[in-house]
């Protein structure tokens, strides 16, 4: 029997901006943000028709910043369909505290937000020592953390990876690493380095889809270097919806026809298998 489904990078912004006021981080709101209006119920609509059976939502950070409410609630409403991924001040004090908070909620994974849309990259906090309570308590607790990475942080990574190897980090986006050389694959060999690392996971989206099919890259030939560095039970599929275009039918359409050249067991990890290992929730 094929593996479910699961989603582990949506988004969703409420249409109640009075209940849930926006204060992005880095003061400017994301395009898409005020764009598509995707809300709880939208998405829920969405996932019925793509086939999706439960997702991970994420924060919208540039949109909603540290306030984790709409996600918390959302989860509440359907916690058969959804857990949540929260983003929060990690330096603070008080993080571990306001942590605990959200996961009482029903936030059950975190997303370090360094950069993007309106917001430059600073990846200098990552590894801030004030930040390591948050990491040990997510590896005390399961709770992965999803790092918004470049090249320029995977030495940082490291480390992170290191100091806590109990706690699973997800890199999102594949780092929106460079596959234009095309086969082997060789400016992609910062990425593929970190496999050496067993508790850092991917996470494969619309960008990741994109990448595949520049320059001399094809999804035929690089998906499968990737499950060969990684294995496919640390690669995990998200859709980005609504932040990438079309609908999430389309976007869950072209991940099947870019792990085409997968085993349909690589296949049903990358689309839902890992999800249920890296959010138990979900399963």
């Amino acid at each position: 029997m094929p593996q479910k489904v699961h989603d582990i990078h949506p988004h969703i912004i409420s249409d109640d901006d009075s209940r849930y006021p926006r204060s992005p981080i880095g003061g400017m709101q994301s395009d898409w943000s005020k764009e598509h209006h995707v809300t709880v119920e939208d998405m829920v609509a969405a996932m019925d028709e793509a086939g999706v059976a439960s997702s991970a939502l994420v924060q919208a950070a540039t949109c909603y910043g540290y306030n984790n409410s709409y996600v918390a609630d959302a989860v509440s409403r359907y916690p058969d369909r959804f857990t949540g991924v929260g983003t929060m001040d990690v330096l603070a004090p008080d993080a571990v505290d306001v942590m605990k908070g959200w996961m009482k909620r029903g936030i059950t994974g975190l997303r370090l937000y360094t950069g993007g849309s309106k917001l430059e990259f600073d990846f200098s906090w990552l590894d801030d020592p004030r930040s390591y309570p948050v990491w040990n308590y997510a590896g005390e607790t399961g709770t992965p953390i999803c790092i918004q990475g470049r090249a320029p942080a995977f030495p940082i990574l490291v480390e992170l990876a290191k100091r806590f190897p109990g706690t699973r980090i997800i890199l999102d986006h594949l780092a929106r690493m460079d596959t234009t050389d095309g086969p082997p694959y060789a400016n992609a060999a910062p990425l593929f380095a970190l496999a050496a690392h067993p508790n850092i996971y991917l996470k494969v989206t619309p960008r990741s889809f994109d990448l595949a099919s520049s320059g001399k890259a094809s999804p035929e030939t690089f998906f499968p270097r990737l499950v060969s560095e990684f294995g496919a039970n640390r690669i995990a599929f998200g859709s980005n919806y609504p932040a990438s275009s079309g609908t999430l039918k389309q976007i869950v359409e072209r991940a099947r026809e870019n792990f085409q050249s997968l085993t349909a067991e690589d296949q049903n990890w990358i689309l839902g298998g890992t999800a249920e290992v890296l959010y138990p929730k979900l399963a």
